[in-house]
């Protein structure tokens, strides 16, 4: 797992019960790389720990990243690794920023965020304003104690922001769809999953989810041995069952780059150049995935005989 540079911890702040929000900047303040919103960066919090968080600031803000993050009892163990280990003056490697819930143009926009999930919503619901577009904003969570920014986004944008103490009614809000609209959703699986079902009769790309976890694909088909090739590279080699793409490449010489190694995070991607992609990612839409012209190879496959990659 490679990084790119490091940023220091700034400024911390609990914006809710069990939410800390990290200001990172750059140890000598020198301006901060671009980002739009959706993006997120990796943060390595020791040699075998790496997350992935969402960006939740402003944009337009070079001097400073900020990040929120949920402490998760029964998480892998980064969430607490943030809110026990990470204090101000902290330097953390990182990666990024990368962005695999890209906002799209839209005339009107349905924001749906569950607790922690609206850190990626924040600046779309900003970016979504500043354009002029017709858009609304969801947002539930257990208690208004556990959800952060509530009072900074009803002050903002009043009655365009709707809180919800407990489960959205997404009968309501989805079961009629709507031309000329995009769904953003973030937050947990039970969510995500609820929403899925509920714009399958939606206009195709009408939505777009965030996923902090990697989807169940308990369901999904065994696969069996297929040949890559690595075309750059002038490289084949084959990739039996149960070994990743991304540990088959290692084996010949070639490194790609990884984080998650779940299919969450997006840092493997590849093009594809032929053959036809198993997706078990949790990032790639239905369409895109039809498309058939990247793949993360860190936990996809193949159905076909043979794969050639751009790598």
């Amino acid at each position: 797992m490679s990084t790119e540079w490091e940023l220091e911890v700034t400024a911390r702040e609990v914006v809710a019960e069990g939410v800390v929000r990290l200001t990172l900047s750059h140890p000598d303040r020198s301006p901060l790389p671009e980002w739009e919103p959706g993006a997120h960066l990796d943060l390595h919090l020791d040699a075998e720990l790496v997350r992935q968080y969402s960006l939740c600031g402003d944009p337009c803000d070079r001097e400073a990243y900020h990040v929120a993050v949920l402490r998760e009892p029964a998480g892998r163990g980064g969430s607490a690794h943030v809110h026990d280990r990470v204090p101000v003056g902290s330097v953390l490697p990182v990666g990024g920023p990368r962005n695999n819930f890209v906002l799209r143009d839209a005339e009107r926009y349905l924001f749906l965020a569950g607790g922690i999930g609206i850190t990626p919503i924040r600046p779309m619901v900003a970016a979504a304003e500043k354009a002029g577009a017709d858009w609304r904003l969801v947002y539930g969570g257990r208690t208004a104690a556990s959800m952060a920014f509530t009072a900074e986004l009803a002050e903002r944008y009043g009655d365009r922001v709707e809180i919800v103490h407990g489960l959205l009614d997404l009968n309501a809000l989805l079961g009629s769809p709507e031309a000329d609209t995009l769904v953003y959703c973030c937050g947990p699986e039970p969510l995500l999953a609820a929403v899925e079902e509920r714009c399958a009769a939606w206009p195709t790309g009408s939505l777009k989810l965030e996923r902090f976890a990697p989807k169940d694909l308990a369901e999904a088909p065994a696969s069996g041995a297929f040949e890559v090739e690595f075309a750059r590279s002038g490289v084949a080699a084959t990739v039996p069952p149960g070994v990743s793409i991304v540990d088959i490449a290692a084996e010949a010489g070639i490194e790609i780059e990884t984080s998650c190694r779940e299919g969450t995070c997006g840092t493997c991607e590849s093009g594809v150049l032929d053959g036809t992609p198993e997706h078990r990612d949790s990032i790639l839409t239905p369409e895109e995935k039809a498309a058939g012209d990247v793949i993360f190879p860190c936990v996809s496959r193949c159905l076909s005989a043979r794969l050639v990659l751009d790598l």
